[in-house]
């Protein structure tokens, strides 16, 4: 069973940091690419930045240079960290992590970036 825990997230003036983690609670085994995207209001889900199991990494436009994305050698877990936040990233932010041919999805932690 996956169930994959986000924690990190919180409300942070804009040109803070956040730190995000996705650690997987429901089992061992490791994951294939795991990633985040987020959601503001009134806009599509979007990927914010992926690393794939050989360690390569995307990331979207709007955060290149800002955001690093990492996991642990195990690849149960990842991480987000949110370096010169603008009030443009607040959003739910969701985890992703791929097995196969299964999508998982955390349940969502709020950034918020005050201006």
């Amino acid at each position: 069973q996956v169930r994959l825990v986000e924690s990190g997230g919180g409300l942070v003036q804009a040109g803070g940091s956040l730190r995000l983690s996705c650690a997987n609670s429901g089992s061992t085994f490791s994951f294939n690419d795991m990633g985040w995207y987020r959601q503001a209001p009134g806009k599509h889900r979007e990927l914010v930045a992926r690393i794939s199991s050989g360690g390569g990494t995307n990331y979207g436009d709007s955060v290149v240079g800002r955001f690093t994305i990492s996991r642990d050698n195990a690849k149960t877990r990842v991480d987000l960290q949110m370096n010169s936040l603008k009030a443009e990233d607040t959003a739910v932010y969701y985890c992703q992590a791929l097995y196969g041919a299964f999508t998982y999805w955390g349940q969502g932690t709020q950034v918020t970036v005050s201006s």
